[in-house]
């Protein structure tokens, strides 16, 4: 569905329980992340939205939601996610965050601990980002997006190297059925979107400048934290996931053997496990 948020035409899904919807848990609200967008989550929405209401929406720029020909900032995603969660009158939720949606979901536990967040946060999960950027390994692709000027693209990028672009994230012989990979490439595509990465890419260099504020709340939230992390993650590699589990001593590592950067795509049902485990 979609919605005006602050001036912008957003799209979500605003899943309800399926069952025992009076005893339901605090909502779930879902942050996909870079370049894609809530389509990474169709493998596990039904079991997501089983006992907890999920809400999952598109970022700005990505997915369905608009993509205006501006500079991009998470401090606007952020924005935007909040203000969202308001209008749908959100009072706490437990936060699943991946890949970009780890940084969104930073700067609002940031505003979380400073006070000033309009819902709380009950319990967490993060997977495969780039929570420590000094050990993440980007693509060539994201290295090449990130030297271009910050303009949009006068030429597309194509439909089939966005797809194998997507492929080369995944753990050697993932069993990502390719209709799920052409899907989130045409999603991309859709409004002129592979146009603006340039520009949307650009959440790497803000992460960088306000690391120590986004890491940091990730780190000290005091909401319980379980980290679900494929290791085989050629970009948020595993390191990441022990980093964070030292930091956060008193989280749950789980650790999705040979899988790669999109673990509720390749791994559903173990991915889906591990977040009901989570959620209880």
């Amino acid at each position: 569905m979609y919605r005006d948020v602050s001036g912008r035409r957003v799209f979500f899904v605003d899943r309800s329980p399926a069952e025992a919807p009076g005893e339901a848990g605090a909502p779930v609200l879902v942050l996909h992340g870079f370049p894609t967008s809530s389509h990474d989550w169709q493998r596990v929405l039904d079991r997501l939205a089983r006992r907890h209401r999920v809400v999952l929406p598109d970022l700005l720029g990505f997915g369905l939601s608009e993509k205006p020909d501006q500079s991009y900032s998470l401090f606007e995603q952020a924005d935007l996610v909040e203000t969202l969660a308001r209008d749908l009158g959100l009072e706490e939720i437990a936060l699943i965050t991946h890949d970009m949606g780890d940084s969104v979901g930073g700067e609002l536990l940031a505003r979380s601990l400073d006070g000033t967040l309009a819902f709380g946060v009950t319990r967490r999960v993060i997977s495969n980002g780039s929570v420590y950027l000094d050990i993440a390994h980007l693509t060539d692709g994201q290295q090449l997006l990130l030297s271009l000027p910050d303009e949009p693209l006068t030429e597309g990028l194509g439909r089939g190297a966005l797809v194998q672009a997507l492929q080369g994230t995944f753990a050697p012989g993932a069993p990502v059925p390719d209709a799920y990979v052409e899907t989130a490439a045409d999603l991309i595509l859709g409004d002129g979107g592979d146009l603006l990465l340039p520009r949307t890419i650009r959440y790497v260099e803000e992460r960088r400048v306000h690391e120590g504020r986004w890491t940091g709340a990730i780190e000290q939230h005091p909401s319980p934290l379980t980290i679900i992390w494929g290791d085989a993650d050629p970009i948020a590699v595993w390191p990441m996931a022990d980093r964070l589990h030292q930091a956060r001593p008193d989280s749950t590592l789980v650790r999705l053997r040979d899988v790669g950067h999109y673990p509720m795509l390749e791994v559903p049902d173990a991915f889906a496990a591990a977040v009901d485990h989570a959620l209880i």
